[in-house]
């Protein structure tokens, strides 16, 4: 798994499955200053509703 894909495929869906959840947190601390920003984004959609949390898609 890489972030750049779960993001857009998060922009794709408008969710984030538990398993990509648990995925970011288990290797935020390994990722680059591209990818903190990527994920920073990812939470600030996720907070504005575009994206929805443990969607089983």
């Amino acid at each position: 798994m890489n972030l750049g894909l779960v993001f857009l495929e998060s922009i794709y869906t408008s969710g984030l499955t538990k398993e990509e959840i648990q995925w970011i947190a288990r290797h935020q601390s390994s990722f680059s200053r591209t990818e903190e920003a990527t994920a920073i984004k990812l939470g600030r959609l996720v907070d504005r509703g575009l994206i929805h949390l443990g969607c089983g898609i």
